[in-house]
This record gives C-alpha cells, sequence and structure tokens, in this order.
C-alpha cells in the first residue's frame, strides 16, 4: 500500500531526507538554467513545493499532485494530467515513477502533454546502489511508500520508445545512506572514488531527455503519369477504439 504523502514529506524532513534533497536541488537548479520557455510543471511532491520550481527559468511554473500535497497548482493523478497536449516546455519528475503503479502511463501522458523539443528531467533511485539496498531492508519503506526503483538504462530504453532522445545520466549519492559519511569531506571523497571505482552503483541518478519532433518526408514524383495520393495512417489505439 502507498504511503500518504505526508509520511513521505517527514522522512524527507529527517536526516536522510535532507541530506537526499540537498543534493537533488543542486543537479536538478543546474539543469533547469538552460531550460526555458512558457510552462514548467512538477508531477507529483518531493520536500517543499517549490523545491526545485525556484530555480525554474520558464516564465511560469506549477506543481501537480495529489491530494495531501501542500502547495499544489493541481490535484491530479500523474497518469491522467489535466493538460492539454504539446502545452508544457519543461517537466520534472522528481522519484514519481517510483511511487506509481503504472509508470509507463505516466510517461505516457508526460510524452503527450510535453510540448516538441520539450525537455523532461527524472530523478530517481539507482537499483543496485546503497540507497535502494537500505529501502529493501528497512520497515515500511525508505523513503515510505517506494514501490519500485527503476535504472536509468530501463528509463532510458522506456524514452527511446515513446520518441525521446535521451542523454546522458548524471549520477550522484555514492556515499552510502549513513549520517557520519556526509560531512563535506567524507561524501566529496566517497563521491570521487564511487565514479572512478564504482560508476554505475550510484545512489541516485538525475536523467535528461528531450521529446523529438518528427517531420514528414516528402516523396518525390518519378514520373508525371504515376501520380501517388499519400495519406497519414491512423494510429492503431484510435482504429480499436
Amino acid at each position: 500500500m502507498n504511503a500518504h504523502p505526508r509520511d513521505r514529506g517527514e522522512w524527507l524532513a529527517g536526516p536522510l531526507g535532507r541530506i537526499l534533497l540537498e543534493q537533488e536541488r543542486e543537479r536538478v537548479g543546474d539543469s533547469l538554467e538552460c531550460a526555458f520557455g512558457l510552462y514548467c510543471v512538477q508531477i507529483g511532491a518531493w520536500g517543499e513545493h517549490d523545491a526545485f520550481l525556484a530555480h525554474a527559468r520558464t516564465r511560469r511554473a506549477a506543481l501537480i499532485a495529489m491530494p495531501g500535497a501542500s502547495g499544489a497548482a493541481l490535484i491530479a493523478e500523474p497518469a491522467a494530467l489535466p493538460l492539454q497536449s504539446d502545452s508544457v516546455d519543461v517537466m520534472l519528475l522528481p522519484h514519481t515513477l517510483e511511487f506509481e503503479p503504472d509508470p509507463h502511463e505516466v510517461l505516457r501522458e508526460v510524452a503527450r502533454v510535453l510540448r516538441g523539443e520539450g525537455e523532461l528531467l527524472v530523478l530517481g533511485f539507482e537499483p543496485l546502489g546503497s540507497w535502494s539496498l537500505r529501502d529493501a531492508f528497512t520497515r515500511g519503506g525508505s523513503p515510505p511508500g517506494l514501490r519500485r526503483t527503476i535504472s536509468e538504462r530501463r528509463l532510458a530504453d522506456w524514452l527511446k520508445l515513446l520518441g525521446f532522445e535521451v542523454g546522458a545520466a548524471e549520477r550522484f549519492l555514492y556515499a552510502p545512506p549513513l549520517r557520519s559519511l556526509h560531512t563535506a569531506k567524507a561524501r566529496g571523497w566517497l563521491e570521487r572514488i564511487g565514479r572512478r571505482a564504482w560508476p554505475r552503483l550510484s545512489g541516485a541518478y538525475l536523467l535528461h531527455a528531450r521529446k523529438r519532433v518528427h517531420s514528414m518526408t516528402p516523396v518525390r514524383q518519378r514520373s508525371r503519369m504515376r501520380t501517388a495520393v499519400i495519406g497519414v495512417a491512423e494510429p492503431a489505439a484510435r482504429r480499436a477504439s
């Protein structure tokens, strides 16, 4: 059963949650510096409502979350967004897929809502990292309500099938989830060693993707005596319905 957002918020306000959010805000903030447009939308509450959106360079920014989340502009299911297609320039999913029962449907909604060339940022826990292992051996979850973890490679494959161009993931949190190892000196040393010695075993990652725009290529007419009429095929899902 999924935990109430309040339980998740209490965990994020605790020692480990603050460590996690500090590093995630830094990396998301750097990525949002180069993401422009009219609308930036965060799907799913994660920490304070403006923890990430405060860094948005778009003209407007909003949080869409489930009931119980504070500061949300809209209350809605991530798999059924009340937004027009091709209407959002930048979207952020902070561990959202890891708490949802159908992450594929959430990604399909994201692909529908994003504009062509729109930017997508996804935060996730690496399944083989020490932070995911802590969740596996913690009663109630760490953080509470986590349904699954999704590897960066698997997520990249899903996004490519939906027509996204996927960039390299930024990996971080090589220091295990122990407070004593997160002093500035110890954490810096472990991050440097981890990137060199076991680069794919980070605690978390930030994946950046862009929605591709597919243009139709005109078919050159070979002869005036042979004229082809090119039509656009109806999507299979629409024919089935």
